[in-house]
This record gives structure tokens, sequence and C-alpha cells, in this order.
């Protein structure tokens, strides 16, 4: 299974949720989505909660998550400087 576009299914829009990005249609922030996901929810607990969701929506907000932590990542590393240490200052 390819990743989801979550970009046909996150809106993020200054009147909704002051910016934070929603699934589109239903005003769940994907924060929500997947915080209740890491403290142990599943993903059809979240949709008993939230009968709105789909199981898509629960993919693509694990998807929006991975893309904006994978860009955040690149922009760090292009403007910080490597504070790692090298293999070679271990011995």
């Amino acid at each position: 299974m390819g990743r989801l576009h979550w970009q046909e299914r996150i809106v993020v829009s200054p009147d909704l949720h002051h910016g934070d990005p929603c699934i589109k249609g239903t005003r769940i922030p994907v924060a929500m989505i997947v915080g209740s996901l890491a403290d142990g929810m599943t993903p059809d607990e979240i949709q008993a909660a939230y009968p709105q969701l789909t199981a898509e929506d629960i993919q693509v907000a694990l998807a929006y998550a991975a893309d904006a932590y994978a860009s955040h990542r690149a922009r760090i590393r292009a403007t910080a400087p490597c504070t790692c240490a090298r293999a070679s200052d271990l011995s």
C-alpha cells in the first residue's frame, strides 16, 4: 500500500482551529488523531469516539504527521550545525 495523499483530505485554514491542520469536513485536528494513537487508542476506538472519521482519515493524519516531521528534520539539518559525535571522536 502506498502512502496516501493527505493533501486531498487535510485542510489548513486560519478560520478553523486557529490554522491547525484538520480532517476536511470534520473540524477534527490531525494532532488529536495522532495524539490519541500515541496515547494508546486504537483506530476503532477513535472512530467510535468520532464517528464522522473514516479509517482513511486516520491514515492520512499519520501520513501528514510523517511528512511534517520529515520536513521539520530537513529544515533543522539545513540550518543547524552538526553537533553529533563522529565515530572517530569516540575512540
